[in-house]
């Protein structure tokens, strides 16, 4: 079954335009979970221009799924995961000024120092996950470095999907077949909505997790956050059943 984790930045977003608790990100993480999501996701930047780093600690706290916490490897990011210990750390390589995550990891060429990276998260109870393009290159890399999982960054696919769904997932299609002839769990996120999740889901038998967060809290300002958490939920269940 491929989950759904929701990625709440966008709330702590709106939160932080006001300086206040509004909307409370405890309490929307809560409510996702109860909405029906398998897990949340946060992306704290060195900024804290949204989620900031004692939402994640608030957040492990309450958190009954799973809580994914994506972020480049800094020695600030690893100090926080060290102590906060969540179920599963995303390693993302975005730059400290990059709006959001543009690219995958260049595994072969950072192969050294992830595999350093991902021993020491292992090393603290934390699933792994590498994001990355559907490069199999970089598939095969990265299961040198021991990691448990890769992210497919899928923001090519999502902008082919509307002209020609077919060629916009087929490398993501040969990536995921590569992951699990290598033992690798494969997550997926980035431009995912409710138009072109199904499809990728259905295209990709292996696919364990999808980190969703900008589209969902746009449909939610429009659906209600409760119905739109079970619309995407309902997007994974077709190749489910």
């Amino acid at each position: 079954m491929t989950k759904l984790s929701v990625n709440i930045n966008k709330l702590a977003t709106l939160r932080n335009a006001r300086g206040h608790n509004r909307p409370d990100i405890l309490q929307a993480a809560r409510d996702i979970e109860r909405f029906g999501a398998e897990g949340i996701t946060v992306h704290p930047r060195p900024d804290e221009r949204h989620i900031r780093y004692q939402d994640v600690r608030d957040l492990k706290a309450i958190v009954t799924t799973e809580l994914n916490v994506e972020g480049n490897p800094t020695p600030d990011f690893l100090d926080l995961v060290r102590e906060v210990r969540p179920e599963q750390v995303t390693l993302v390589p975005d730059a400290p000024d990059a709006i959001t995550s543009n690219a995958g990891w260049d595994v072969i060429k950072h192969q050294d120092y992830l595999r350093d990276i991902v021993a020491e998260l292992k090393g603290l109870g934390c699933r792994v996950s590498i994001f990355l393009d559907p490069d199999l290159a970089l598939v095969d890399a990265a299961a040198t470095t021991g990691t448990d999982r890769i992210e497919l960054y899928t923001e090519a696919y999502a902008r082919q999907y509307l002209t020609d769904r077919e060629q916009g997932v087929a490398p993501y299609r040969a990536a995921a077949a590569r992951a699990g002839q290598l033992g690798l769990g494969v997550n997926a996120g980035h431009d995912l909505d409710l138009d072109n999740l199904a499809w990728l889901q259905q295209q990709l038998p292996e696919l364990a997790e999808v980190s969703i967060g900008h589209a969902l809290v746009c449909d939610a300002i429009y659906l209600g956050l409760e119905n739109t958490v079970q619309l995407y939920k309902r997007q994974l269940k077709p190749f489910n059943n």
